[in-house]
C-alpha cells in the first residue's frame, strides 16, 4: 500500500479516536446526581460551584486537549514527511540503499610523429568480486586453485578496499583466457565472481623508446597525500585521484598525465544494511584519455638505439666494455627530439599489473647500471673536448686568446710551472696550433693557455664560465620530461661552498681549475641533452630552441589535433666579436674531414657535409667516457646528433659510430666504411 495513503488513514483514525474520547468524557456522569423531583430541568444537587467533581472534569478536558495536541503534532509531522517532503525523504532513503562507484577509463595512446603506436592499449580480462565473497571460504579456496595463486593472496585481494568498498575488487588481472573460460563454464561453482573487461598498456615495439615514454603504476600514497595538500585553485585544474588508480610514473606517461588520463565512469549499485552490494542500477560510461603524438620518429629512434649498440661493439674491439650510454637526435630549427636513447634499457611491460619487489630491486640496485635512469637528460658527465668550440668563443669574446694567437704543443705543457705540468692527449705533440686548428685536432695545449689567460685576467677572470652559461650550460634545458639534471659550471663561489670542509688554500679557485674546465675536464658537469642543445645553438648562430617531445594531442573523437605544441626559444647567445663564430665553424667542419682520414671516410659517403667534435672524458679509476657530436647539413643546419658512451674509450672510436648510424637513417645513407680500432681523436 502507498505510504501516503497509510498516513491519511492513520490520521483519520487518530482524529476519530480523539473525537470519541472527547464525547466519552463529556457524557460520563459517575460523579454527579440530578434532582428532577420538582419537574424542572435537571440540575446538579451539588450546585455549580467549585467542587471536586468540577475540578476533575476540568482536568480531563485539559488532558484531552494535551493528548489532542500531541496527536495533532504527530499527524502534522507525518503529513510534512510523507506529503510535503516526500521527494526529499525518498531521495535520502534511496541514497541509503545505493552507492556510486567509479569505473576505470582507458589511457590515451602514445604515438610517434607518423602515427605509429609506441604505447598502445590491449584488452585484458580480470576476475572480480565484491568484498562479501571473502566470507565464502570454499569458493575462495577453489578460486585460488584454479588461478594457481596462494589462498591468502586471493583472500587479501578480495578484502582489499583500495578500489573502493562497494566497487568490485580485482582478484586477478590479465587472466589467461583458458582460465576465464573454465570459470564461465562452471560459474555455479563461483557465486559472486564475475569477469571484467579491462585495458592494459602494451608495447608493440618492446623496449624501444622506453626512456621517452616511461611507465605507469598504481597511484602512491605520497601522490594521494600531495593531492590533499593542493589549494582549491590548484585542485580545480588537477585530476582527482582515488586509491587504486593507474597513473604515469615516469617519462611522457608522467609528464603528460593530464592528457593521457581518461575520465572515470560511474556505476550506481544497490547495497544492504551492511554495505554489501545486492544489485546494479544506472551507469555512466568512462571516457578514454587523449592520444598524443610525439616528435619521435621510430625510424630515427631505432637508429639511436642501434647506434649505441654498434658503438659498444666497436669499443669492445679496443679492449673496453661499455654497457651504458646515451644518444639523442634533435631538429635544431625548432627543438624537436627525433630520437632519444639511453642504455641499458628496461622493459616497461613489467610495470603492468604491478612490478614485483625482486624486479624493482634489480632495476634500482646500486651495483647495477641503473636502467631506469634516462642518461640523455639525467646523466651528468664531464663534457670533455666537445666544449672546446665554446671555450674558443670565450677567448675571442673577452680578448684573452684571439684568433691570431697560437700555442706550441710539444705534448707537455708547463705554463704554470714544471711542477704543475699537464700533458696533451697527443703526447708526441701537435706543433703550432691556433683556435681553429686547436678545435680540429683537439689540442689541449691551446686551451690550457686560454684557461690560464682567463685566470690571470683582471677584467674577466670568470669570463669562461660566463660564456658556458651564455649557451645554457649549468641550467636545465626545459625539456618536457621529468627528472632533468641541471649540470654544473664551477667557479670560485661554487668551490668555496662545495669544498667548505677544506682549508682556505684548498678552497680557493686556482689556475689548474680553470685549465681543467677549459678542456671540459675537472668539475664541470653536463648532460648529453645540454651539449646537444648547445650545438643546436652553435649551428643556428646562437639561437637555441627548448627541446621537446610533444608534437600534438589528438582530439578525443580522433578527428585532427586538439592541441599542437608551439616551439619556444630557449635563448640567443650573442657573440659580438666579428668572425668568432666562423672560427668555430671552420674548426668543427675540419675536424670531420681533415683531422683523420679514417674518421673522414665515415662521412664523405653521406650526401651532405657535416660538422662535429669528439671528446674523451677522464674520470679517476675508470675507463674514459667517449663523446661525439655532429650537425648536418653544414651549410644549412637541420639536425644535431650527440652520443656518449660511459667507459667506452676515445670518442671518435666508440661514440662516432652511433652518430654516423643516426645520420645514415636521416639521409637514407648507411655507412659502408669499416670501423678501425685504434684511430681516435679526443
Amino acid at each position: 500500500m502507498d505510504a501516503q495513503l497509510i498516513v491519511i488513514i492513520a490520521g483519520v483514525i487518530l482524529v476519530v479516536a480523539i473525537i470519541g474520547s472527547l464525547l466519552f468524557l463529556k457524557g460520563y456522569s459517575g460523579k454527579f446526581t440530578f434532582d428532577t423531583a420538582n419537574g424542572t430541568r435537571p440540575r446538579a444537587t451539588e450546585g455549580e460551584g467549585s467542587t471536586s467533581g468540577t475540578k476533575s472534569n476540568g482536568r480531563f478536558k485539559l488532558l484531552t486537549a494535551g493528548v489532542g495536541a500531541v496527536f495533532a503534532a504527530i499527524i502534522a509531522k507525518l503529513w510534512s514527511m510523507q506529503m510535503v517532503s516526500a521527494d526529499h525523504y525518498d531521495k535520502l532513503a534511496e541514497q541509503n540503499q545505493t552507492r556510486t562507484v567509479t569505473t576505470p577509463a582507458p589511457r590515451g595512446r602514445i604515438l610517434d610523429r607518423n602515427g605509429e603506436a609506441i604505447v598502445d592499449n590491449r584488452a585484458s580480462l580480470a576476475l572480480v568480486a565484491y568484498r562479501d565473497l571473502a566470507e565464502n571460504t570454499v569458493v575462495v579456496r577453489h578460486l585460488a586453485n584454479v588461478l594457481g595463486m596462494p589462498y591468502m593472496a586471493v583472500l587479501r585481494n578480495i578484502q582489499d578496499n583500495t578500489e573502493g568498498a562497494q566497487s568490485p575488487h580485482t582478484i586477478a588481472s590479465d587472466v589467461r583466457r583458458s582460465t576465464i573460460a573454465y570459470v564461465v563454464e562452471h560459474i555455479d561453482q563461483f557465486p559472486g565472481v564475475s569477469v571484467a573487461e579491462r585495458t592494459e598498456r602494451s608495447y608493440p615495439n618492446g623496449t624501444l623508446a622506453c626512456h621517452v615514454v616511461g611507465y605507469t603504476g598504481t597511484v602512491t600514497q605520497e601522490q594521494l597525500d600531495a593531492q590533499e595538500n593542493l589549494s582549491d585553485e590548484e585542485r580545480a585544474g588537477s585530476i582527482d585521484y582515488q586509491s587504486g588508480d593507474i597513473v604515469g610514473q615516469a617519462g611522457v606517461e608522467y609528464y603528460y598525465e593530464s592528457l593521457l588520463q581518461g575520465i572515470r565512469g560511474e556505476q550506481t549499485v544497490k547495497v544492504d544494511a551492511d554495505g554489501n552490494v545486492t544489485g546494479q542500477a544506472g551507469a555512466v560510461p568512462a571516457k578514454a584519455g587523449s592520444d598524443i603524438k610525439l616528435t619521435i620518429d621510430l625510424k630515427i629512434q631505432r637508429a639511436c638505439e642501434e647506434g649505441l649498440k654498434l658503438g659498444m661493439e666497436v669499443a669492445e674491439q679496443t679492449g673496453y666494455e661499455p654497457t651504458c650510454g646515451a644518444c639523442v637526435c634533435m631538429d635544431c630549427t625548432n627543438g624537436e627530439i627525433l630520437g632519444l636513447a639511453s642504455a641499458p634499457t628496461f622493459d616497461p611491460s613489467v610495470f603492468v599489473g604491478g612490478v614485483s619487489s625482486d624486479t624493482w630491486n634489480e632495476l634500482n640496485d646500486d651495483e647495477g647500471d641503473h636502467p631506469l635512469l634516462n642518461r640523455v637528460i639525467g646523466g651528468l658527465y664531464m663534457s670533455a673536448s666537445t666544449i672546446k668550440p665554446f671555450t674558443s668563443l670565450a677567448g675571442m669574446e673577452y680578448g684573452v686568446y684571439t684568433a691570431d694567437m697560437s700555442s706550441n704543443c710539444t705534448g707537455w705543457w708547463t705554463g704554470l710551472g714544471e711542477a704543475w705540468g699537464k700533458k696533451c692527449w697527443l703526447e708526441t705533440g701537435h706543433g703550432t696550433r691556433n683556435l681553429e686548428t686547436g678545435i680540429r685536432d683537439s689540442c689541449d695545449v691551446v686551451f690550457y693557455d686560454l684557461g690560464k689567460n682567463f685566470f690571470y685576467s683582471e677584467k674577466n677572470p670568470e669570463g669562461l664560465q660566463e660564456m658556458y652559461r651564455r649557451w645554457g650550460l649549468g641550467a636545465k634545458t626545459g625539456i618536457d620530461l621529468p627528472s632533468e639534471a641541471e649540470g654544473r659550471v664551477p667557479d670560485s663561489a661554487w668551490k668555496e661552498e662545495y669544498r667548505k670542509d677544506w682549508s682556505a688554500d684548498q678552497r680557493a679557485w686556482n689556475a689548474g681549475d680553470m685549465t681543467n674546465i677549459a678542456i671540459g675536464q675537472g668539475d664541470i658537469l653536463v648532460t648529453p641533452l645540454q651539449m646537444a642543445t648547445a650545438y643546436c645553438g652553435l649551428a643556428m648562430g646562437g639561437v637555441e630552441w627548448i627541446p621537446h617531445v610533444l608534437l600534438s594531442a589528438v582530439a578525443r573523437d580522433g578527428e585532427g589535433d586538439a592541441y599542437t605544441y608551439e616551439p619556444k626559444k630557449r635563448l640567443t647567445a650573442e657573440i659580438s666579436t666579428a668572425g668568432a663564430l666562423d672560427v668555430a665553424y671552420r674548426g668543427v667542419h675540419s675536424m670531420i674531414y681533415e683531422e683523420s682520414a679514417v674518421t673522414a671516410a665515415h662521412f664523405t659517403n653521406l650526401p651532405v657535409q657535416v660538422a662535429g667534435k669528439s671528446g674523451t672524458g677522464e674520470k679517476d679509476g675508470e675507463d674514459p667516457y667517449g663523446w661525439f657530436i655532429a650537425y648536418a647539413p653544414f651549410d644549412d643546419p637541420k639536425y644535431v646528433v650527440c652520443a656518449m658512451l660511459e667507459r667506452g674509450g676515445f670518442g671518435s672510436t666508440c661514440a662516432m659510430p652511433a652518430v654516423r648510424t643516426v645520420l645514415g637513417a636521416l639521409y637514407d645513407s648507411p655507412d659502408d666504411a669499416a670501423y678501425t680500432a685504434g684511430d681516435s681523436t679526443r
